[in-house]
């Protein structure tokens, strides 16, 4: 497509009766000199976080290289295993004790995206480093409104200790702002969505949630400006302004219903209004919202965990009514192994649901899948060990070749690997956490 008007700013948006929506990427939005250039759009980082380990041996694929057969937990992905490439063999050495108190939830959790051995404490006085995240997302700058999105399923534990000496703030996210400032999920998909499509200065919070327990969509206030800026766009960014906005109707719905299932529950205070009864549509509902985020560009920075670590969550939808935590210290219980390695399996076909998402949604001649380095994992490989030196970890997305199986030594730390990833993502990083340098095996797609 070619622009030949002046193009529209980025932080353009529609407005109506005090509502503000922000605007997907759009062609208009490049200079028409870049209106077809592919590496003109912007690039993405999202992390895709399980608690509680990884029954490996059907993580792992038999065979390194191309051409491998997918075990069963990796099934879910068969529609996607050229755009994903399994990591074996990397680890966090900073996650070991080093002469702390055997805890390993407490160490290897922040430990996973910040490659840092961080301060046993149950106090105020955390210490751990800033995430890759974090550092992708100062290099972003204030290209976006927000310059990241931390979400996640189970609400964050009350102060104190969530493993032997180690302070809950250790295992409730996995995004460090610095190294005492962890950030914190959001888990409630209706605050999600107040924090992307709110306007506070417009609109109080006491007026915004009324809006929507009447049933109404904030759309309905930015139609007539959406009928006039579709009159000054292209085709194809019509096509896109139409997916974005029937995309934000519909997940507006479902949080309403949400909202409406909430209040039939005599008021409970221990349930916030917005959260689905079923864990199956919470987690959609999360995924929904984070890449509407990314192509609304509202934020290129984003992580979703599907729980807490040390979650004792059970899965009675899919026949294991077992607590998640307890099953991943199976003692080798073929029983337990088999329920732990289901859950693995159920956690995957999310991440594919994910990719599925991603690659629906067009940017340019190609799709929000295409610009996003995805990185999902655990703090550990096998949790009935702690093993924090072999994690199960993939990487997808266009950024770097796909359908592959690396094979690792087990004494590279995973830092190498999250500095490769910044490299991908143009930020001119020299180390990262522990790193020795980047991964080789990512830095030449």
């Amino acid at each position: 497509m070619i622009v030949l008007r002046k193009p529209l700013s980025r932080r353009a948006m529609l407005r109506g009766a005090g509502t503000m929506i922000a605007l997907p990427f759009l062609e208009a939005m490049m200079p028409a000199a870049k209106a077809a250039d592919i590496a003109a759009r912007p690039k993405r980082l999202q992390i895709f976080y399980t608690p509680n380990g990884m029954m490996m041996q059907n993580f792992r694929p038999a065979t390194a290289g191309k051409g491998f057969a997918l075990p069963s937990t990796l099934e879910p992905l068969a529609p996607h295993r050229d755009a994903i490439t399994i990591v074996s063999g990397l680890g966090h050495p900073s996650a070991a004790a080093m002469g702390d108190r055997p805890a390993g939830h407490g160490r290897s959790c922040p430990a996973f995206l910040t490659g840092t051995h961080v301060r046993q404490t149950e106090g105020s006085d955390i210490r751990c480093a800033i995430s890759v995240d974090q550092v992708y997302a100062q290099h972003v700058g204030d290209a976006t409104q927000l310059s990241s999105l931390e979400l996640g399923i189970d609400q964050a534990s009350l102060l104190g200790s969530c493993d032997i000496g180690y302070s809950c703030a250790y295992t409730n996210g996995i995004s460090w702002l610095n190294p005492t400032v962890p950030l914190p999920v959001t888990a409630n998909p209706r605050d999600v969505f107040e924090r992307l499509f709110g306007d506070g200065d417009a609109l109080d919070e006491k007026s915004r949630l009324a809006q929507l327990r009447r049933q109404t969509s904030i759309l309905d206030f930015v139609m007539d400006d959406s009928a006039r800026l579709a009159g000054q766009l292209g085709v194809e960014d019509r096509r896109k302004l139409d997916e974005y906005l029937d995309a934000t109707r519909a997940i507006e719905k479902r949080i309403q219903r949400a909202m409406a299932s909430g209040a039939a529950q005599s008021g409970s205070l221990e349930r916030p209004a917005g959260i689905p009864d079923s864990f199956d549509e919470h987690v959609r509902l999360m995924i929904d919202l984070q890449v509407l985020a990314m192509q609304a560009d509202i934020t290129r920075v984003g992580s979703l965990m599907t729980g807490r670590e040390i979650s004792n969550r059970t899965y009675p939808e899919i026949g294991v009514p077992d607590s998640h935590h307890m099953l991943s210290h199976h003692g080798h219980n073929p029983e337990k192994m088999a329920k732990l390695a289901r859950i693995n399996q159920h956690h995957m076909e999310y991440f594919a649901y994910f990719l599925d998402r991603m690659k629906a949604v067009k940017d340019g001649e190609g799709t929000l899948l295409d610009r996003t380095l995805v990185l999902r994992g655990s703090a550990f490989g096998d949790p009935n060990e702690h093993d924090h030196m072999d994690l199960p970890v993939i990487v997808a997305g266009g950024l770097i070749e796909g359908g592959r199986h690396i094979v690792l030594d087990k004494t590279v730390t995973m830092s190498n690997l999250l500095l490769a990833a910044l490299h991908r993502l143009d930020v001119p990083a020299a180390s990262f956490g522990d790193s020795t340098g980047p991964l080789a095996e990512l830095t030449g797609a």
